[in-house]
């Protein structure tokens, strides 16, 4: 069972979330290049210094989603029961925590035009690639590691849980682009589920 955290550690996690939300949409409003670190501290409610404390620059605080949802997942992963199989535990831990980080609206199922506008930036922007290979690189390390629990075996002894979380990270990658070239347009649950299915279908 997952340790609650501290009061603190949430509020951090608050702040957190919020300065990475408010470099985002500048973003997607004014382009990456024009927003500042004072524009995001304003947008956020906090100082210039606490967003400096947070992230070492703007790339990386719009990429920090992607961390914060990697340990999510990995989270939902550890709480999910033990004798559920495991693509079906990781399935259902990736499909529940994109489906409550604002990427659809709650009264249409559609995608939250402002989370589109943010992963369109994330997937096009140059200045952004390199935060987001790290990103990723540490999404599937954060999968392997909870799958190494599941299975009993460390990481260093086994090859299924990075090849599993690998497999994950690639489904979820398709997903989104499945999603963003959809015309006409289709929830992103909808082709997260998709994307398991037709993977689960080429493994053995």
């Amino acid at each position: 069972m997952t340790e609650r955290p501290s009061l603190r550690e949430r509020r951090r996690q608050e702040t957190r979330r919020a300065i990475s939300w408010a470099a985002i949409t500048l973003a997607v409003e004014r382009g990456l290049g024009t927003v500042t670190i004072d524009d995001i501290a304003g947008e956020a409610g906090v100082s210039p210094r606490t967003v400096n404390n947070y992230f070492s620059s703007k790339a990386e605080a719009i990429a920090a989603r992607q961390y914060d949802r990697a340990q999510a997942i990995a989270d939902h992963l550890r709480a999910r029961p033990a004798d559920e199989p495991l693509w079906t535990a990781l399935r259902q831990a990736v499909l529940d925590q994109y489906r409550d980080d604002r990427g659809e609206t709650a009264d249409s199922g559609q995608p939250d035009p402002q989370w589109t506008q943010g992963v369109r930036l994330m997937v096009s922007e140059p200045a952004l690639q390199g935060e987001f290979l790290k990103a990723g690189a540490a999404t599937e390390q954060a999968l392997a590691e909870a799958i190494a629990e599941r299975l009993g075996e460390g990481p260093e002894h086994d090859l299924r849980p990075m090849l599993v979380a690998a497999a994950a990270g690639g489904a979820v990658r398709a997903a989104m682009l499945r999603w963003l070239r959809a015309a006409p347009p289709i929830p992103f649950e909808t082709a997260l589920h998709q994307a398991f299915d037709q993977l689960a279908e080429v493994l053995p």
